[in-house]
């Protein structure tokens, strides 16, 4: 285990290993820190801002993408960057994560010493639940430590990205950082719903502030500013230690963005920033926060261009999932206003379109669409039913609903207001609950 370090001075190994652009471009080098690291993946936040699509789902458990869940991504992310020790800590309502993850996720070797753990909020250390996200990985020590990782990658289980961590983690190394946190540039009007900083000409973060009211812009770019993506590595002793102090300051909302990050620049210890961009390009790479209903629903329908900037078909980068075993999607029907058809749309699946109309939209698995129906601009969640003569405009349609016959959603606000969600740009979501309807399975 390291030895801790004076404030803004290297730490451990650091000393040791090369320095600047070399290690990120050494795989060797790199991988040897993948092999070191243990990743958490915080997944059991409440996810509110999604309203009724986190009803009885955590947000990482919500689905996404045509056959996915939005935790796929950074788990994905950690087996392709090399990291294949992993924990997920859960907390709310999160029965559908653990189900999902212990059926997809159970291929890595504890022969190897790989694993994707399950750690529930037991109340290791107190006789409360996790009260912030720096408290989550604080009442989980004792399980980190015996991990015997020299650094620790701290990941939100609610993001849609493609990452290699294990540049990050060379930067981190190479600088000799205490931690380093990974951030992208968004408009000042963005920034107000993250943490917010200021780095100096090497790239050392001097001031963070989260989700300020005025965010500081990036010098030179009077509209943009600097964000944390809520990545972090961790020096481990220095997290521990860290976390170990913020539990006992009375008044700490035992946060990483509001209490333990911002403590750490003042009192000088070493935290740099990491700029997420792509690798080819150099420009900034895609990123997106689906907090909300109208960021959810607008990311899917971003797959379906012709060029996404999200490209699933990436076989250098696979996103993993479970998926169950259906048949494949089928089209029936070539009638003259019955002809079974999709255009700019993803079908998954088990999906029947049965001389039904489905332009621009997701069809998850196991969706059925019947005769003389026209679903259009839609997410709609794995089996779906949906009734002959339906219309659906501009909506995301939950897991197990079944749209009645004739049903219009999407063309009459006013109407959908009353029975549905309508979102601030118009997107109309239905749950199985807004319907009258009961479902049994498990979401």
């Amino acid at each position: 285990m390291q030895q801790r370090a004076a404030p803004g001075s290297n730490t451990g190994t650091q000393a040791n290993v090369k320095t600047g652009a070399e290690n990120g471009q050494d795989p060797r080098f790199v991988s040897k820190l993948t092999r070191d690291t243990v990743a958490l993946i915080l997944a059991g936040g409440r996810g509110t801002r999604l309203k009724q699509l986190t009803q009885w789902r955590a947000k990482p458990a919500v689905h996404f993408g045509g056959k996915f869940r939005i935790i796929d991504f950074p788990l994905s992310n950690c087996i392709n960057s090399g990291i294949r020790r992993i924990a997920v800590l859960t907390q709310y309502k999160a029965h559908s994560l653990i189900q999902h993850i212990q059926r997809g996720w159970g291929f890595l070797r504890a022969e190897l010493g790989e694993f994707v753990e399950l750690v529930p909020a037991q109340q290791r250390v107190a006789d409360t639940w996790y009260a912030g996200t720096a408290d989550a990985v604080f009442q989980n020590l004792d399980i980190i430590r015996g991990y015997g990782a020299s650094y620790v990658l701290i990941l939100a289980g609610d993001h849609i990205y493609k990452m290699d961590y294990g540049p990050m983690l060379a930067h981190h190394v190479a600088r000799g950082a205490d931690m380093t946190i990974g951030c992208l540039e968004v408009s000042l009007e963005e920034a107000r719903a993250f943490g917010v900083m200021s780095v100096d000409e090497t790239g050392r973060v001097v001031d963070f502030h989260e989700k300020p009211e005025r965010p500081q812009p990036i010098p030179g770019a009077p509209d943009r500013a600097l964000v944390s993506m809520g990545i972090y590595v961790f020096n481990t002793q220095f997290l521990c230690e860290e976390l170990q102090r913020d539990a006992s300051e009375q008044g700490s909302s035992h946060d990483f963005g509001k209490d333990v990050i911002p403590r750490a620049i003042h009192e000088k210890y070493c935290v740099h920033a990491y700029s997420f961009r792509d690798p080819a390009s150099g420009r900034q790479a895609y990123w997106r926060d689906v907090g909300t209903v109208d960021a959810f629903w607008e990311a899917n329908m971003e797959l379906i261009g012709v060029v996404p900037e999200l490209n699933l078909y990436d076989e250098q980068w696979p996103i993993w999932t479970y998926q169950a075993q259906l048949p494949p999607a089928k089209f029936i029907f070539d009638d003259d206003g019955r002809r079974g058809m999709a255009v700019d749309s993803m079908v998954s699946g088990g999906c029947i379109v049965s001389g039904a109309l489905v332009r621009r939209s997701l069809l998850f698995s196991g969706v059925h669409v019947h005769s003389y129906a026209e679903v259009e601009d839609c997410v709609v969640m794995p089996n779906v039913d949906i009734g002959e003569r339906s219309r659906l405009r501009k909506a995301v349609i939950d897991e197990g609903c079944r749209i009645p016959e004739g049903m219009v959603i999407g063309e009459d606000a006013a109407a959908d207001t009353e029975r549905f969600h309508v979102s601030p740009q118009g997107v109309v979501l239905v749950t199985p609950e807004m319907l009258g309807q009961e479902y049994a399975r498990v979401r």
